[in-house]
């Protein structure tokens, strides 16, 4: 690992224009009202993984297609509601896993739901959501060029549908403050709390963590990593699609939902990052126009700021919600 991005001091500054296409929020408008034509059909149903000091429920929820998502939601054990909640997306390859592997939020009294995402949980850690009507089951990377001619047959068109729809589901909880409601992950699951920050017009807080899915041009062309590389591996077969992938990714860029965003933000990055370079995360951030709070690691790669960080974001979410 080295220093390879810009300098730090030229980070904050990075604020480059947006590639947003002229149907932007038309697109996101239909998209989503298509997916709200089907029921939500939120069902929480109690689990018992010998977690004794936490109630834990199976979750499950229709997303886009009206598909249903699964998930975990946890409440501290005999906290009274309506409580803050915190809403967790996963990173590239990886599913839900078990409940034991998500007890920091609700240990520090939140509510909190963790959405499995589709197609998604077959490299390190286990999922329960195909990718329907196409997948049969969870299954391997990668993701990042499917359907990837159009917007509305792309991979990720369908995951942020899902995210949105994960904050709607938590709300309709009696056990939780439908007001203060902050969303969060880490990598992919990052980019999907950034996209949800444009898409959910009153979000309170979203907390992205090394985002992934930001600023696809300068990203696709400066590392050398995946998950960005398949996109890269695909153009270089199929070198007249150039133009037409990036017209696709427009509508998913994770700038273009950084400028519509009013939720108060905690941002992270590290400058050793080969995987989601510092300079993309910035090009989200710099773009946010709420309040805003940017934590920088210097000398981690795609880790950020671990278990330092979670610090942070407890700290975060206490001083403003107790």
């Amino acid at each position: 690992m080295a220093f390879f991005d810009l300098s730090l001091e030229e980070l904050h500054a990075y604020r480059p224009a947006r590639e947003e296409p002229p149907d932007f929020d038309a697109f996101w408008a239909e998209t989503l009202a298509a997916v709200r034509q089907h029921p939500l059909d939120v069902r929480f149903e109690p689990v018992d993984f010998g977690l004794r000091l936490v109630d834990t429920y199976d979750v499950t929820f229709a997303g886009y297609g009206g598909q249903p998502i699964k998930g975990w939601f946890m409440l501290p054990r005999g906290a009274h509601g309506p409580l803050p909640c915190v809403v967790e997306y996963i990173g590239y390859g990886g599913g839900r896993g078990f409940p034991h592997e998500w007890l920091e939020f609700p240990a520090a009294g939140f509510a909190y739901l963790v959405m499995d995402t589709r197609g998604q949980g077959g490299t390190w850690r286990q999922g329960d959501t195909p990718d329907l009507p196409d997948g049969g089951n969870p299954y391997t990377p990668g993701f990042m060029t499917q359907g990837i001619l159009t917007p509305r047959t792309y991979y990720y068109r369908r995951l942020y549908s899902d995210a949105v729809r994960a904050i709607e589901a938590v709300r309709s909880h009696p056990a939780v403050d439908p007001a203060r409601i902050a969303a969060t992950g880490t990598s992919q699951g990052g980019g999907l709390a950034v996209a949800v920050s444009g898409l959910v017009p009153d979000l309170a807080v979203t907390m992205p963590n090394v985002p992934f899915l930001c600023h696809f041009r300068r990203a696709i062309g400066l590392t050398a990593d995946h998950p960005y590389q398949e996109i890269v591996r695909y153009l270089s077969v199929h070198r007249d699609k150039v133009e037409t992938v990036f017209r696709t990714l427009a509508y998913f860029d994770g700038m273009n939902f950084a400028a519509r965003s009013r939720a108060r933000a905690l941002y992270s990055t590290a400058l050793m990052d080969e995987i989601c370079p510092p300079s993309t995360v910035f090009a989200a951030y710099n773009h946010v126009t709420a309040p805003k709070e940017m934590r920088v690691y210097r000398f981690n790669d795609h880790e950020g700021g671990g278990a330092h960080h979670a610090l942070e974001q407890l700290r975060f979410l206490h001083a403003l919600w107790g």
